[in-house]
């Protein structure tokens, strides 16, 4: 782990519904203080304690060699709607700080909260960037996370990437050097803007998330666009000159179902919240493996086993930035729960586990096997072809039919084509060093059977002779180091229904 991105920590308030219902914000995005941390998050409280321990962990997190990430929440506040509390913004200069209707005494909302931020206002653009160079300066945070982020580009009514907030970032120098990552959607008109940040910025990439979890749940016509997400999604950010770090990649979030309730239920159990099952996302593109929530059923707990280990691999080995969200790496649950914002409960807390857990163990290895090799951390795009200077007339990447042909078009266009296999090319980096020294690594062979029947894949014949399997998602271990199978070229292999494995070549 490189990062540490927190959810927000700026000051916020429970709104009166919650406390009315014996809930409790858990998630804090309902802010009111942009320059404060929550108070209630030190362990002195009141007393003025929580910036000093800010700073601390801060530091304590650096000296561990890991950045700090804040989740921002400059698109709305706790003030709510024309119902709602008046705190502060609405007292000092209602029509200044916030989006009003042709009915001044009602509010715009692209965020879902009863209010968004004017962002063509002064007074809101001065207020969002001194609080950012707040906690660069005085906190030394390394970057931020900026929720429901198209909000902040609807200078007037659409989303617009060249709107004054954008610049005022582009041009900051303290700003504009730190990390900056896009929830890029809101709720409003035309919000899901997924590809259409500017360069400066990175983005969770929605559409990684769904085309990933599509793949493995069996969703027909979806191979094409899996490999675009598996190598950086060029179709999105390449144009505009961004790299594949400019994709965060991510199956799961604070903000639905944990990686757990994914492969375990079709449908959302939100009753705990108390609104009737009406919140929380309807649609997650989840597959329960044949039975919903809790099971003795050992067939459907080996199932999701597998799938799991398969989201892990999946993100580990994908072009970009991997983001795991917390506990996912032991298959934390909320008991199908996929708005557990108000659960400030056993339903959502975190309880690390004591004991040596088996997909722990697995992403740790895929975590070293994404760390020890740089293919699979390319800063550009792949070429498609024998890269220059290299002296290997191997293209730097390939795709292959199970059968071990490469891939025709009528192959990427099959409305049931579910699993191929990628080659990766370690001598083929085409962008150098830090130091501008050429970069080499082993190379790799990537196997997806994401049908629902056992396989034999045939390894291609001209791309490697000796081959060793380093990763097998169908073992519940993946493969201990130094025990894969040796296999060698035109030979064929045996992966069973939804499952990976990668096959390594020493360079």
């Amino acid at each position: 782990m490189t990062a540490l991105e927190l959810m927000p920590v700026h000051q916020f308030v429970n709104d009166h519904r919650l406390v009315d219902m014996g809930l409790n914000n858990y998630w804090g995005y309902n802010t009111i203080g942009f320059f404060a941390p929550h108070n209630a998050y030190a362990s002195w409280g009141d007393r003025g304690q929580q910036v000093l321990e800010f700073k601390s962990a801060v530091k304590a997190l650096h000296e561990a060699g890991i950045e700090v990430i804040l989740d921002v929440v400059y698109n709305h506040t706790a003030e709510g709607n024309h119902l709602g509390p008046t705190l502060s913004f609405k007292g000092i200069d209602n029509p200044s700080y916030y989006r009003l209707t042709e009915d001044p005494r009602y509010y715009m909302d692209t965020t879902g909260t009863g209010n968004s931020l004017l962002m063509r206002s002064p007074h809101v653009l001065q207020m969002i960037m001194d609080s950012l160079r707040y906690w660069v300066t005085e906190m030394h945070v390394d970057g931020f996370r900026f929720d429901l982020a198209a909000t902040l580009a609807r200078q007037f009514h659409e989303v617009d990437r060249l709107s004054s907030f954008f610049d005022l970032v582009q041009q900051d120098p303290v700003v504009s050097q730190v990390k900056l990552i896009a929830e890029p959607w809101d709720v409003g008109e035309g919000g899901y803007q997924v590809g259409n940040f500017p360069p400066l910025w990175t983005e969770w990439n929605g559409k990684y998330r769904d085309t990933v979890r599509d793949l493995w749940r069996g969703e027909p016509r979806t191979l094409a666009e899996f490999a675009s997400r598996l190598t950086g999604s060029s179709d999105l950010y390449q144009d505009d000159g961004r790299r594949p770090l400019a994709s965060i990649n991510f199956v799961t979030c604070h903000d639905g179902f944990t990686l757990h309730d994914l492969v375990s239920y079709n449908e959302k159990h939100n009753q705990a919240n108390g609104e009737d099952n009406r919140d929380g996302e309807s649609h997650n593109r989840s597959w329960n493996c044949g039975a919903e929530g809790d099971t003795d059923d050992p067939a459907v707990l080996e199932l999701r086993a597998r799938q799991m280990r398969n989201f892990i691999a999946t993100l580990l080995l994908s072009q970009g930035v991997p983001m795991i969200s917390h506990g996912d790496e032991f298959a934390r649950t909320q008991k199908g729960n996929n708005n557990a914002y108000c659960q400030d409960n056993e339903l959502s807390w975190v309880r690390w586990p004591e004991d040596g857990h088996e997909l722990l163990d697995f992403t740790r290895a895929m975590v070293w096997l994404r760390k020890d090799h740089p293919v699979f951390r390319r800063r550009r795009f792949f070429h498609g072809r024998p890269v220059e200077g290299t002296h290997d007339e191997l293209s730097d990447i390939a795709w292959f039919t199970p059968e071990g042909h490469e891939m025709t078009q009528r192959d990427w266009n099959s409305a049931q084509a579910s699993a191929l296999t990628v080659f990766l090319n370690g001598n083929a980096i085409s962008e150098p060093g830090s130091r501008g020294e050429r970069i080499t690594d082993d190379s790799f062979l990537l196997m997806f059977n994401a049908s629902p029947k056992t396989l034999e894949f045939v390894l291609p014949v001209d791309h490697g002779r000796q081959w060793e399997v380093v990763v097998d998602t169908a073992v519940a271990d993946g493969v201990p180091t130094g025990t894969g199978r040796k296999v060698q070229a035109g030979d064929r292999l045996t992966l069973v229904d939804r499952s990976l494995v990668v096959l390594q070549r020493p360079v």
